[in-house]
């Protein structure tokens, strides 16, 4: 950790001394766009691949609410729903694509891998600022383009952090408003110097007391940047710090308190406690990335990667009695992480006017330490440990992407991939369970299709796509614990794409349907892991289909209008799930399991209707507007179909302004759900029942603020 802090500071100090330097533009600008772009081009659709994706451009992300985190400033996007636990924005966030979970979309940054190799999830809450820190975002759709980490099966989002400056600058960015939310950013750069080297800095604190209890977060942010160009060759080193402290709330709000107290927590209450606050997340993530680029031809370039990530932290809880000692009195538990994870990639890639290819190479090395322990309280004294486990990933992975146009209109796409992972755990989990694991698999994803240019405006295309996806961690620890460690499998999906799309500068129009077919997809049950994980479970067949229709129009250049909408299906055939069962309500007598069919049902949390519309205005130079709506349909909380386990469909109003009184000062002002709407946005269920035909339900649902305001004043020099 000290050397990783050591490095940063050089880093730093780095800037500063860059920043000392005679500026100016440099005169290979144009080579040096090549060169920078092609470290996530690498990974990302163009103009003419067959997938279904949007880009979303640096000025974009910056327009967004302080409140929003990256997966809130993306629910606009087609097919997307984003939720936050807080009922806010700021701390733990996350997205759905297509209705498929967090842990089947894959996110690199820079063409890493940025899924935690174990829950194959990326906790948004771990890098507050993030949208700060970016260049563009492409969202893929589907299997998509092959990439590093986990599969894709719901899609990917693949971010460049930001590009130099062509000149010095520095920006303070002072937000506030609802949920006593507070955000500070300062930001410097050198912009581009004679001798090629560039420097830039960011950093970010953000605080709320967020809308749910105990939904509080304090959270801190880092970005710095040095980049060196000269000739033929680039390099960069990325360094990325988030911190974050902030309440549990994955537990939600009960059913029951939504008309009384829909902001009640159930954590909130341990917080009753003097010198307690509360239910408590606590972690630092540190990534150091650097990036080697050669342009050995004009047509060629080769680009290689190094990265490195530390990460540390605990959840804490308050607990009356330790069980391994016996001992009364209050205890601290604190269970505890502490993992490193080391990647790196290498890709060649060949362009020319009818053909272009990419072969990469890439692979990383996981290891977690999962422990637990003690602490008296409140003196804060280390009492004894709890447990131990340790958890390894090794992923190799290589894929050779080619787009060839054999004559004018017609271009045809071909990506092969191959990737090796090998899984092991070892040592007990709380409950003394022996976690004793390992596991190998070999995937093989084809994909393939061709686009047909109609016009200079309009395409055609279409794409097929293979894809496999390993268990994650807590799918295994269940899945031991059930004693079928053996009978978990991987996902399998066939991904068919296609679809029109039209763009004449003024007018758009995009139509996509696309039919992803599962095999023994990992399906959440609607329940959550103590920890908030979903727990999941393998479904023989299963299958999402539907269309994708977005347009937009700027009919005057102070004018544009945007929109979007998802209709699906998302079923399970012949869907066997089990329910806890008890001798009765007084004793809870474990009896065993009852078994459940339904022949056809809908797959949680997958609303058959996503649908989005803006309109911006900007009447005068100065001055922009911006009017969001955002709209999802019904959404049940587990794989059952039924009516009373669900959330109603809901829509939310947004809006910004923005003014720029002079070329360095600039005010904005958000207003989120400016209709008042009071929805629910995500929930988990746990159900049991007894011999005697009752029934138990237990659930959390995870209320979203009313409306809210915060103002933001930007000062750039």
């Amino acid at each position: 950790m000290k050397r990783i802090i050591i490095a940063a500071a050089m880093m730093l100090l780095g800037a500063s001394f860059v920043q000392a330097q005679t500026q100016s533009q440099n005169e290979n600008n144009d080579k040096f766009d090549v060169l920078d772009s092609t470290v996530v081009s690498a990974f990302r659709a163009g103009t003419g691949t067959p997938v279904a994706y949007t880009e979303v451009s640096k000025e974009a992300l910056n327009s967004n609410s302080v409140l929003q985190s990256l997966p809130m400033a993306l629910s606009l996007q087609p097919s997307v729903v984003a939720v936050n636990e807080g009922g806010t924005g700021l701390g733990y966030s996350k997205m759905r694509l297509r209705g498929s979970d967090p842990t089947r979309i894959n996110v690199t940054i820079n063409g890493i891998t940025l899924n935690d190799a174990e829950s194959q999830e990326v906790f948004w809450v771990n890098i507050p600022g993030i949208s700060g820190m970016l260049n563009s975002v492409q969202l893929q759709r589907g299997i998509g383009t092959s990439v590093n980490g986990p599969g894709a099966f719901g899609g990917s989002i693949n971010m460049q952090t930001m590009l130099p400056h062509e000149n010095p600058y520095t920006t303070v960015e002072l937000s506030g408003g609802s949920w006593l939310t507070g955000v500070g950013t300062v930001a410097t750069g050198t912009g581009r110097t004679d001798n090629g080297f560039s420097a830039d800095i960011r950093y970010s604190f953000n605080t709320t007391e967020g809308y749910l209890d105990n939904a509080w977060a304090r959270l801190h942010s880092l970005f710095a940047s040095i980049d060196y160009l000269q000739g033929d060759h680039s390099l960069k080193f990325n360094y990325i710090l988030g911190s974050q402290h902030s309440g549990i709330t994955w537990e939600g709000c009960p059913p029951e308190m939504l008309e009384t107290n829909r902001r009640y927590n159930p954590t909130v209450c341990k917080g009753q406690v003097e010198g307690f606050r509360g239910d408590s997340d606590n972690y630092l993530q540190q990534h150091i990335q650097g990036i080697y680029s050669h342009q050995i031809t004009p047509n060629f370039i080769w680009t290689t990667t190094l990265h490195f990530t530390d990460g540390t932290g605990y959840y804490e809880n308050l607990k009356d009695k330790n069980k391994e000692t016996g001992v009364k009195g209050q205890f601290k538990l604190r269970q505890a992480m502490d993992n490193n994870f080391y990647a790196g990639n290498t890709n060649f890639k060949w362009k020319s006017n009818t053909f272009s290819s990419v072969l990469n190479f890439a692979y990383s090395y996981y290891t977690g330490d999962h422990f637990g322990y003690y602490m008296t309280f409140p003196d804060n004294v280390k009492d004894e440990n709890y447990y131990s486990n340790n958890g390894k990933k090794r992923d190799f992975s290589t894929f050779l992407r080619a787009e060839w146009k054999p004559v004018n209109p017609i271009n045809l796409y071909g990506d092969l991939q191959f990737r090796r992972i090998k899984t092991i755990i070892s040592g007990p989990d709380k409950d003394h369970a022996s976690l004793d694991y390992e596991q190998t698999n070999n995937f093989f994803n084809p994909k393939g299709g061709l686009s047909l240019n109609l016009t200079k405006s309009s395409q055609l295309y279409g794409s097929v796509a293979y894809g496999h996806k390993e268990p994650s961690r807590s799918d295994i620890k269940e899945a031991i614990k059930a004693g079928r460690a053996e009978s978990i499998k991987p996902e399998k999906m066939l991904d068919f794409e296609f679809g029109y799309q039209f763009n004449n500068g003024r007018y758009a129009f995009a139509v996509n349907g696309y039919m992803m077919e599962y095999r023994d997809q990992l399906l959440e049950t609607g329940l959550l892991s103590e920890t908030g994980y979903a727990i999941k479970q393998n479904v023989d067949r299963s299958y999402r289909r539907g269309v994708e229709i977005s347009a937009a129009v700027q009919p005057v250049n102070w004018i544009k209008l945007e929109g979007n909408t998802t209709l699906s299906r998302n079923k399970i055939l012949g869907y066997r799930t089990y329910v806890d069962l008890y001798d009765n309500i007084n004793d809870w007598h474990f009896v065993g399991q009852k078994e459940e069919y339904y022949e056809t049902t809908d797959m949680l949390l997958s609303p058959s209707v996503i649908g989005a519309a803006a309109i911006t205005l900007t009447p005068v130079k100065p001055l922009e507007l911006k009017v969001a709506w955002k709209y999802v349909g019904k959404q049940y909380w587990d794989n059952t179909s039924c009516d009373e386990r669900s959330l109603k469909a809901y829509d939310v109003l947004s809006a910004q302004v923005h003014y720029t009184l002079t070329k360095w000062l600039k005010l904005s002002v958000f207003g989120d759900n400016l209709l008042g709407r009071l929805y629910e946005a995500d929930a988990w269920v746990y159900r049991a029942v007894f011999q005697d035909g009752n029934t138990y339900t237990e659930a959390g649902l995870f209320p979203q603020a009313p409306m809210s305001i915060i103002g933001k004043i930007t000062i750039t020099i």
